[in-house]
């Protein structure tokens, strides 16, 4: 069995623990079932037109939410806690955190990803063009460009979350959870939560 996680940029697979990630021109055959979900439906119609016995597996989550339009990603992602209380925080092209309580998801917020912010910072000014230091000291004001990039991504970003995680103990995923899971001293990365979610669906 194969799980596919199908996203805005790539199309990330699970099988017995291996994870990999493809773009959908480089996609090859898969000779065993395969389960996916998807946010993007191009990238859907690359993966049925090699896999076409590909079944969507998000007609079969069910996450207790009021939330309207949560996508099957981050409901995956809830899922994927298993029951347990906590927040959610995937942390990709957009950054989302979803508060789940005894399983029951309660609301939730969305972030330009970290690299959304370059680009933001980009189509202000040429000058903005430049790398930002997320190493960046956040106890003292910065005194250059690249330093005031990274110190403002940063902080927009940290203290949204801060203010709605809380004490509560947060699962971090996504490409660059890793990074911000090391700001929570509660904070526990989880690069598989998703798949997790799927699996859990599918009763394994």
């Amino acid at each position: 069995m194969t799980l596919c996680d199908i996203g805005n940029t790539h199309l990330h697979f699970y099988q017995e623990g291996r994870v990999w990630a493809c773009a959908p021109q480089s996609l090859q055959v898969l000779e065993d079932e395969v389960f996916y979900i998807s946010v993007n439906a191009q990238h859907t119609t690359a993966l049925l037109e090699i896999c076409p016995n590909a079944k969507d597996l998000s007609p079969q989550m069910h996450l207790a939410s009021k939330y309207e339009g949560l996508g099957v990603d981050r409901m995956a992602a809830c899922l994927g806690l298993r029951g347990k209380s906590g927040v959610v925080v995937d942390a990709g092209s957009a950054i989302t955190l979803d508060v789940m309580e005894n399983g029951e998801h309660l609301g939730g917020v969305i972030l330009p990803g970290l690299a959304s912010y370059c680009q933001a910072y980009k189509s202000i000014s040429p000058a903005l063009d430049l790398p930002p230091n997320l190493r960046v000291n956040l106890d003292r004001l910065p005194n250059g460009t690249a330093d005031a990039l990274g110190y403002g991504i940063l902080q927009s970003v940290l203290l949204t979350l801060k203010h709605l995680v809380g004490e509560r103990k947060v699962y971090f995923t996504g490409g660059d959870g890793k990074f911000l899971a090391n700001f929570f001293p509660q904070g526990l990365y989880n690069g598989l939560l998703v798949f997790e979610g799927m699996l859990a669906t599918l009763g394994v």
